[in-house]
């Protein structure tokens, strides 16, 4: 496999640093909003289990990382059909969708870093959650991103690190 990177390093106006992601889904918006909403469909591409009180203010517990130790986190802002982020680990994940032609939606996410040197890192890891994302989308099977995914995290955490995103941080799982 050839590890394509498709993350985006940048620095938002408010100075902090940022991985950002956009993918083109053959999903009408409500679909979207669940997959990123409904504790069943995030089980099956986003990095942890996360069951999410939607509302702002609301509490998102976050359980089944085999890296990384269960943790809860804040729901910031809920705009439904549009727009949901929440702290998680220190960082801020923002899901932004906007309805495109032909009953498909542009979903963008963005990991508001807590530390700029974890952008690789984090980058390679939605990666591999994104592949398992664009799979079910597309109606197909997938193991989920803890399952089978090492290697090609590695290669696109390789990627990112040959293309100058700024690495450095520990890496859960890899002593």
């Amino acid at each position: 496999m050839s590890a394509e990177i498709t993350g985006t390093c940048l620095t938002l106006a408010d100075g902090r640093p940022a991985i950002r992601f956009s993918r083109v889904l053959a999903h009408p918006a409500d679909r979207v909003w669940h997959f990123v909403t409904d504790p069943g469909e995030l089980a099956e591409w986003f990095p942890s289990r996360a069951e999410i009180e939607l509302r702002p203010g609301g509490t998102i517990r976050f359980t089944g990382d085999p890296n990384m130790p269960e943790s809860t986190g804040r729901v910031l802002a809920v705009d439904p059909l549009r727009h949901l982020s929440f702290e998680w680990g220190g960082d801020e994940v923002r899901f932004d969708l906007e309805q495109a032609q032909d009953n498909r939606t542009r979903l963008v996410l963005t990991d508001v870093l807590s530390a700029e040197n974890t952008a690789a890192r984090n980058a390679a890891g939605w990666e591999v959650c994104l592949a398992a994302l664009d799979a079910k989308a597309r109606g197909e099977r997938s193991a989920g991103p803890h399952t089978g995914g090492s290697a090609a995290w590695k290669e696109f955490y390789e990627r990112y690190v040959g293309a100058g995103v700024p690495s450095g941080a520990p890496v859960p799982g890899l002593g």
